[in-house]
Parts: structure tokens; sequence; C-alpha cells
């Protein structure tokens, strides 16, 4: 009899703890889910020229760190500064003439005054000098742009970040728009984590969050949620063109109907950032980089 007794109670204490268990691993799912689907992402500036020419200067290499206002490159300035001294030219001559129809002016002005002149030379002459006004008008702003085309010659860094996918020489001929180099924006990074539609009961902006990178466990680091992804790309052919513009999350099994995906949005903490020796954008075009888990 006591051996039965001994024995149900063993029964209730292990049921007891599995399904105590069982509510702490539902409550933790629901209150503090984590995931290891997540990647730190970063914005991309495209680098292109507003000038065409050949570039005779090149002073950054691939995987560089630069800060903003940092020379990129350089085209050749020559055929630039040859149309600036033109364009200084034509307006000196421009302003000489509008002197040369301003006196004429203001002689038949005064000519029209004392009636020695007609009414038709006074207007003649008021023609000849708005005439002159307009094209020394249009030869400054013809200057302006010259010198702004020289000025593009030289190419900076917009932003700090690092360079990539630098695979261009001195000699190469570019053309205005075409993008030449990618500079990872060194102030844009953040971690995109995707969570099931059920796990999105704590998840929510302002809520504190730990994260590890894969090979560095031993230096967590904490962020801010900053916002939750409104949707994501139908991968079923449903959606129209316009969600081609969503984030795609892959489901890992086709065939069974699983839960949504979501993607907060992170923002790092400096006071725990990454350490410095973690892995940035040296040594490829990819801005994703794996996390080991984020919560």
């Amino acid at each position: 009899m006591k051996i039965a007794i001994y024995r149900y109670l063993v029964t209730l204490l292990v049921v007891a703890i599995a399904a105590t268990t069982a509510w702490l691993l539902y409550h933790n799912y629901v209150t503090d889910p984590w995931t290891r689907d997540s990647q730190i992402r970063a914005n991309i500036v495209g680098i292109a020229p507003r000038v065409a020419g050949p570039i005779v200067n090149i002073p950054v290499h691939d995987n560089q760190e630069v800060k903003a206002g940092d020379l990129l490159f350089e085209i050749d300035p020559a055929d630039y500064k040859t149309t600036l001294g033109s364009a200084k030219a034509s307006v000196a001559n421009l302003e000489a003439n509008l002197l040369q129809k301003q006196q004429d002016l203001d002689r038949e002005t005064d000519l029209f005054r004392r009636n020695v002149d007609s009414k038709q030379l006074f207007q003649n002459a008021q023609n000849a000098y708005a005439e002159a006004q307009a094209q020394l008008n249009a030869a400054r702003a013809n200057l302006q742009q010259a010198e702004l085309n020289l000025s593009y010659t030289k190419v900076y860094a917009p932003v700090d970040g690092y360079l990539t996918n630098v695979n261009t020489s001195p000699g190469a001929y570019v053309h205005v728009g075409d993008q030449l180099l990618a500079l990872v924006d060194g102030s844009s990074f953040w971690v995109a984590a995707y969570f099931k539609e059920t796990q999105l009961v704590s998840i929510r902006p302002g809520r504190t969050v730990k994260m590890t990178l894969m090979g560095y466990h031993d230096e967590p680091f904490e962020g801010t949620i900053q916002s939750v992804a409104w949707g994501i790309f139908v991968q079923d052919g449903s959606g129209g063109n316009s969600t081609g513009l969503l984030a795609a999350v892959n489901q890992t099994v086709d065939w069974v109907r699983l839960p949504q995906f979501s993607r907060p949005h992170q923002d790092y903490r400096n006071t725990s950032g990454p350490s410095e020796d973690w892995p940035n954008c040296h040594g490829g075009r990819s801005t994703k980089w794996p996390t080991a888990d984020s919560r």
C-alpha cells in the first residue's frame, strides 16, 4: 500500500515538474522570444561621378575605412579647365559689351529728352542693352556650371564608412551617373531579426534586446527595437507587383503552412556596442552577417 502511494506521489511529482517546465518554456517563448534567423545590415551609398572622363588618381583601396570628405578618385580636369577658361573669357567679353550698350543707352536717353533723336532710336538702345544684359547673365550661368564641373572632377566620400568593390584603376574612363564604388554607411548598421507572428506579442519598439554574433558568443551586446515590419513579400504569387518591394522571408518547409514571419528593426546601443574586432564590411560586397541569436 505504501509503495503504491509512493509511486502515485512520484508520478504526480514528475507530471507537475513536466507541466511546470512546459508552462515556463511557453511563457518564455511568448514573453522572451529568440531567433537565430537574423542579419546585420547596413545602407549602401553608390558613388558615381557627375562628369565624364578618364580617372587620373585613386588614393583609396578596397575595404578601406574613409571619413566624410576624403578624396575617393579624381577625373582628368584638363578639358574642364579649358572650358572654364573659355567661360571666363566669354563673361569678360560680354561685360565689355554691356558697358558699351549702357553708354549708348545713356547717350540716346539724353538725346531723346532733348528731342534730338527719335523715340525709335531710344527704344532700340533700350532693347540692345536688355539683350546684352541677358547674354551676360547666360554667360555667367555657363561660368558657374563650368566651375561646378571642374569641382566635380574630384569625388569625395559623402559619409563615414567602408569602401568595397573597388575594382578600377587610373586610366579607366567613367561616365556620368555610372556607379563606380560602393560605400557602406558606417552609421547605418542595424540588425534585421525574423520572428514568427506568434512571437510578436512582446516584441515592440523601444524594448531592449540582447544579441551575439556567430564566433563572438562571449561578447554579447544590446540593442533597441526600432520598428516591426508591416508586411513581407508573398512568394506564392498571390501578391501584386508592388509586393516585390517588401522584404522576402524564406520558409523552412514549403509544403506546410507555417506562421508568417515579421522583421523587427533593431538599432545598436553605444553603451555595449560590437567590438572593433567584429566583422564589418572588409573583405567583400556583402553587408549581411548572421547573428547567433537575438532576444
